[in-house]
């Protein structure tokens, strides 16, 4: 895996690791280096030489620092001297580009595979509202031809439906888009319709050219509904948990199948598996989502064979009963 040094002046770079992990999960082989008030050149020279040494693959690193020609630049240049066959620097640091990043890992093993794919996503992120004070020139890219055909009559075609307690992150970002083709990301839930930065977050970690959006359970079910404006979408939705996946079922949201990728443990709850946790109150969902006739495709990947539902919800209700 490709090594990441993320470096700033000052606690940026400590900063936007923080938020790359609450969309994208913590990292390994990533690190935050900073460049204080009080410190030099020589010092951060020093902690990037750390982070790199704390790598598994030492050979492949990238750089991505705030300024170019700043002096986290000018000492991540100085370490590149007889790694430029390897070695990579993206100067312009934020977080839509650090996200790009982690995903490019999952299927891009060099340093220079990745500084050249994510340079797009980067750019795209630097928008501004209102709209107009864009220049007419704007280098920012507009949705890719094809892929936007909003107003046009029809519904929504929902390509994947996915409950990940983690929503948009890797996993979703890269392995099922590239699986699925969909033109719109939609997080259905209300808690994080209702928190603005989180809302934002999952925004910005849309893949180039998908766009991404949040909304309530009862936004989700309106639209499913709405016949004049969706012909040509194709939907991703993704849950956090599976009552909002059943109240979504249950007020006309026409899925089939759903996916079931991750569930995070908690108190009162038990794990059967590596990646899901249940109380009794998610049991009893996934039994309405299966009265209701729906399938369920247990996989974190496409490349995953599909668990079998059925038994690993027997093993979960067998584990909550001998804890009363």
């Amino acid at each position: 895996m490709v090594g990441i040094v993320i470096a700033s002046h000052g606690e940026f770079a400590n900063g936007i690791l923080q938020s790359g992990a609450m969309i994208f999960g913590e990292q390994e082989n990533a690190k935050a280096v900073t460049l204080m008030p009080s410190e030099g050149p020589d010092d951060l020279n020093s902690k990037m030489k750390e982070a790199i040494a704390s790598f598994d693959n030492q050979d492949e690193v990238l750089f991505l620092v705030d300024l170019w020609g700043g002096t986290p630049f000018n000492q991540a240049n100085s370490l590149m001297e007889g790694h430029k066959d390897k070695w990579a620097i993206v100067a312009g640091l934020n977080l839509a580009m650090v996200i790009e990043a982690y995903a490019s890992r999952l299927s891009m093993n060099t340093a220079h595979e990745i500084a050249a794919h994510i340079l797009g996503t980067a750019r795209e992120a630097v928008k501004v509202n209102p709209e107009e004070l864009e220049p007419a020139d704007s280098s920012v890219a507009a949705e890719p031809a094809g892929q936007s055909n909003t107003g046009a009559p029809g519904k929504f075609e929902y390509v994947l439906a996915r409950i990940d307690s983690r929503l948009l992150h890797g996993q979703v970002a890269t392995s099922w888009t590239k699986s699925t083709l969909p033109t719109r990301i939609i997080v259905v839930s209300d808690v994080v319709a209702k928190d603005e930065l989180r809302k934002k977050l999952i925004q910005q970690a849309a893949p180039s050219g998908i766009k991404a959006h949040v909304v309530p359970v009862n936004k989700m079910i309106e639209l499913a509904k709405d016949d004049q404006h969706f012909g040509g979408q194709r939907a991703l939705l993704l849950f956090e948990n599976p009552q909002d996946a059943l109240r979504a079922v249950e007020g006309g949201v026409p899925l089939e199948t759903i996916n079931v990728g991750s569930m995070a443990h908690s108190i009162g709850k038990v794990q059967p598996n590596k990646v899901l946790a249940f109380d009794q109150d998610d049991i009893d969902a996934f039994a309405k989502l299966k009265e209701a006739g729906l399938d369920f495709d247990v996989r974190k990947v496409p490349n995953d064979s599909s668990g079998n539902m059925d038994d690993i919800l027997k093993r979960a209700q067998a584990e909550l009963n001998r804890q009363k």
